[in-house]
């Protein structure tokens, strides 16, 4: 099916069933969902056409740009929404395994364990590719919820990979149902990280479009000059039952690399020279513990469910253990 997605994970995931606290308050499981025509005729997103959608709704002027087919929404949803924060800032290429790697798979599994117990699937990719592209925060970015059609990509990628990237992106909004996930995989699979954004700001104007309470999963690795922690108070404020999955690379979590260093920072391009040795390396050990001791008690003191993992751990333990912890599954 994917790279990501090996035959033993997926035997697994197969056996999980959702169980989040929002679904169990849930009146109308996806299972057994209704749907309404909206009390009005604004547009409301793009999710990936499947066999049997109505050909009314398709938007040709995509299709003519991307060669893939995309239906306008404008209908009401009454299913569980559960959504799925991906980030693919430029810090999330470092480590050995890759740290998005490992979230595009944390990912993944959290989308396919809730796709198969009826959800509604939207994975954000933030930054996303308009905003990767001309580097920018989330105001450079088309709006989500706009009746425009996504403007073409240009600048620092060439026009036919921007293309690829939204597509990929466009890919993973609205899903439904187990049959969707092949296109799940290979979205992600698709993805590639870069670009800077700040958290903060991204969540804010993002959380505002939220329409309906549901379920948020953030995966990142929340390293972040500005306090990370406003964006997930702005997801909590919109009703939304909001979990916080850090993945941090070995190296970040006991760099072995030590003498006169230069460090370059992945988002900002800065340089900083250093002297790394072993009283510093202490220094930095405490400082990270700190950082994520931080992140604990800001998310259980806002109800937020917190898990702090490596890139080289076992995916299977991670799914098993530290996920499970988080009540999202059963």
């Amino acid at each position: 099916m994917s790279a990501l997605l090996s035959p033993e994970l997926q035997r697994m995931l197969d056996r999980l069933r959702w169980s989040s606290r929002q679904w169990a308050r849930s009146a109308a499981h996806g299972e057994q969902r209704s749907r309404a025509r909206g009390t009005s005729v604004e547009f409301a997103d793009y999710r990936a056409y499947v066999p049997g959608d109505d050909f009314r709704h398709i938007d040709w002027n995509l299709y003519a740009r991307l060669d893939r087919l995309f239906l306008r929404l404008f209908e009401e949803e009454r299913e569980l929404p559960v959504h799925v924060w991906l980030d693919a800032s430029a810090s999330m290429r470092f480590g050995e395994p890759q740290k998005f790697r490992v979230a595009c798979q944390l990912a993944g599994a959290v989308g396919y364990v809730a796709l198969g117990s009826g959800a509604c699937l939207t994975v954000h990719v933030f930054p996303a590719a308009w905003e990767r592209v001309h580097d920018g925060g989330p105001e450079s970015a088309p709006p989500a919820e706009s009746e425009s059609e996504p403007a073409r990509p240009g600048g620092k990628v060439s026009e036919a990979e921007a293309a690829r990237q939204w597509a990929c992106e466009l890919g993973l909004r609205r899903l439904r149902g187990r049959g969707v996930a092949v296109r799940l995989w290979e979205g992600l699979e698709g993805l590639r990280p870069g670009g800077r954004v700040d958290l903060a700001a991204w969540f804010r104007m993002r959380a505002a479009q939220v329409r309906a309470p549901g379920v948020a999963v953030v995966i990142s690795d929340f390293l972040d000059a500005q306090a990370p922690t406003a964006g997930l108070a702005a997801l909590v404020a919109r009703g939304l039952e909001v979990h916080a999955v850090q993945v941090l690379a070995p190296q970040e979590w006991a760099p072995e690399t030590f003498g006169e260093l230069r460090l370059l920072d992945a988002e900002t391009g800065a340089w900083r020279e250093v002297t790394f040795g072993r009283y510093r390396w202490k220094a930095y050990r405490r400082t990270v513990e700190r950082y994520i001791e931080q992140l604990r008690a800001f998310c259980r003191g806002h109800g937020v469910g917190f898990v702090s993992v490596r890139s080289d751990a076992d995916l299977s333990a991670l799914l098993g253990r530290e996920l499970r912890s988080l009540g999202l599954w059963s």
